[in-house]
């Protein structure tokens, strides 16, 4: 298909970067026509060995390279940077422990992390993690949620996103509806939760709920079966999930994002293109398409399917129409944030905010 073909559908993409911290040619070839709503960096995209003025040139000219190959007046700049081994950036930014280690300074530790990320051009963190740690033997949240009941993260979620987007990086809540008491690794396999939709209200909904009330502008959907309510579908590509209990019942108007869908619990739904489509029908705006666990060519694919569906009609004008609005109306808000050094006294101070993380063998993931 032709460039203005595959941009057309643009709108509905976040592109993790290939491996390396300069532009990949094939990214830039897939970037320049799709022009998606934003990138997502990962460890890779950052130098790691050299000092901070240098890696953060290189990091300056792979931001602009990707704004002036997408063409985009605004665009997402995302990363995960929740603390602890969710951290993808070099010394000297921070890093923070596992968000359980400092709950109690969230609000600290979010205005620490959105001046960070700011000043890397950041304008999209997926966080605060709004899932409870409600179950020992689960191997994915654990400490990276900020409480063992409803009530805490809750609090603490609140004083983080409001803290960080005070600092120009919006918050991303994650994973609807609740990724807290499973027992698999999404990343792996796909994780049941036996949890009917009285006991997703009664405790994992309530985050979600409090951050919708506090005009939380985006939520990323979990890689989750939850049979009781949807024995056919995971959350991701579920209607009764994304159409009626997030927008519907809980009434959320902002962007929805998918977690990425080259992790294992669902990449091979996502062989057939027409998956995309079933996930825009879900009630996900924006599909994130990431190289560390896929091939990101696979995204023209997915444009051709959606415009297809919409030519066909199987996807209304009108409700290609509200998808589109809202991602607009959310990069209209977002901060265009550039590029620029911190002081060693910024990161000093910030060294204060909350728990660090200084595991001898920690990976930056």
């Amino acid at each position: 298909m032709s460039r203005t073909d595959i941009s057309a559908a643009g709108d509905h993409f976040l592109i993790g970067l290939r491996p390396t911290p300069h532009l990949h040619e094939r990214d830039r070839a897939l970037l320049a026509d799709l022009r998606p709503a934003g990138v997502v960096l990962f460890k890779s995209n950052f130098v790691h060995d050299q000092p901070y003025e240098q890696w953060l040139d290189v990091h300056s000219k792979l931001i602009a390279d990707v704004r002036a190959t997408i063409g985009r007046d605004r665009i997402f700049i995302g990363i995960d940077h929740e603390g602890g081994r969710v951290c993808r950036t070099p010394a000297p930014i921070t890093r923070f422990s596992y968000a359980a280690r400092w709950a109690a300074q969230a609000g600290a530790v979010g205005q620490a992390m959105g001046v960070e990320l700011a000043s890397l051009g950041v304008n999209l963190n997926f966080a605060p993690v709004l899932d409870i740690h409600s179950n020992p033997a689960n191997p994915v949240i654990g400490p990276r949620a900020l409480g063992t009941t409803s009530g805490q993260v809750t609090a603490a979620a609140l004083a983080f996103m409001a803290s960080m987007q005070a600092e120009n990086v919006l918050a991303c809540g994650k994973h609807f509806p609740g990724h807290g008491d499973t027992a698999t690794d999404s990343h792996r396999e796909l994780p049941v939760l036996n949890r009917d939709l009285a006991g997703l209200r009664a405790r994992e909904l309530e985050p979600f709920r409090a951050a919708i009330g506090a005009d939380i502008p985006m939520l990323m959907t979990s890689h989750l079966l939850l049979p009781k309510i949807d024995p056919a579908e995971p959350v991701t590509l579920s209607r009764r999930f994304g159409q009626e209990l997030l927008r519907g019942e809980l009434g959320f108007n902002g962007v929805v994002v998918s977690d990425d869908i080259g992790m294992h619990a669902v990449s091979r739904m996502f062989d057939d293109p027409t998956a995309a489509v079933r996930l825009l029908l879900a009630g996900t705006d924006l599909m994130m398409v990431c190289a560390y666990w896929t091939d990101t060519d696979r995204c023209r694919g997915f444009a051709e399917a959606m415009i297809s569906a919409q030519q066909q009609g199987i996807i209304s004008a009108q409700f290609a129409a509200q998808s589109r609005e809202r991602i607009r109306s959310l990069l209209a808000r977002a901060p265009q944030n550039a590029v620029t050094a911190l002081s060693n006294d910024v990161f000093e101070r910030h060294q204060a905010a909350g728990a660090l993380f200084t595991a001898e063998t920690a990976e930056v993931i």
